[in-house]
């Protein structure tokens, strides 16, 4: 930018985007502070280099606008977890489930751990069987991302919301919690029955 420039001789670009054409860098500076804006390199690697008339710091705000904008545009995947155990109890599954439910409702992926203990690891089809059954029972809201596989002593799948389902759950957000994103505003209740274990 203006002094930190090196190269003799410029292809300058006017504010409004004209071209001026291939000038000396000392006309090129002296064009910039005729008409109080900045000589910015846009082009370096390009010969000779590609300079703009601009407002350099109007030029940053305006970035860091946009840049912040497409961050606020940008669809946050959250992935919750949900543990379990083979031999669960039915009213604990119930439980479970209802928590796996909401998450996918609210459009969030859900990561499904089977955790095997013991004896329980020569045993994997009860862990299949299981996530094969919550699978089953969810169809409707949302379809197995990612099929079981078996991962030292658990046994993991991820559910994702259809796109039906995540459409619904943005348009149902209100304006302040889209704005933060989808994971930032998790309530502590939520956030601690992500990690419940049985």
């Amino acid at each position: 930018m203006n002094e930190q420039i090196r190269a003799r001789e410029v292809r300058l670009v006017g504010p409004e985007g004209e071209q001026v054409g291939i000038v000396p860098l000392e006309r090129a500076l002296q064009l910039a502070a005729d008409v109080d804006l900045d000589l910015v390199e846009v082009a370096p690697m390009a010969r000779p280099p590609v300079c703009k008339l601009m407002d350099f710091g109007k030029f940053k705000y305006e970035s860091a606008l946009k840049a912040r904008e497409a961050r606020r545009n940008q669809q946050q995947t959250v992935i919750k977890e949900m543990k379990l155990r083979p031999k669960i109890d039915p009213h604990d599954y119930e439980t479970k489930k209802g928590h796996v439910v909401r998450f996918l409702k609210a459009g969030d992926k859900v990561k499904v751990t089977i955790m095997f203990r013991g004896r329980e690891q020569s045993r994997p089809e009860l862990g299949f069987r299981l996530l094969r059954r919550l699978s089953e029972e969810i169809s409707e809201l949302g379809f197995v991302e990612a099929s079981p596989k078996q991962d030292g002593r658990n046994m993991i799948m991820v559910l994702a919301p259809h796109r039906a389902t995540k459409a619904a759950a943005v348009a149902g957000k209100p304006a302040r919690e889209q704005r933060e994103g989808d994971g930032a505003g998790t309530p502590p209740a939520e956030a601690a029955a992500d990690t419940t274990a049985e």
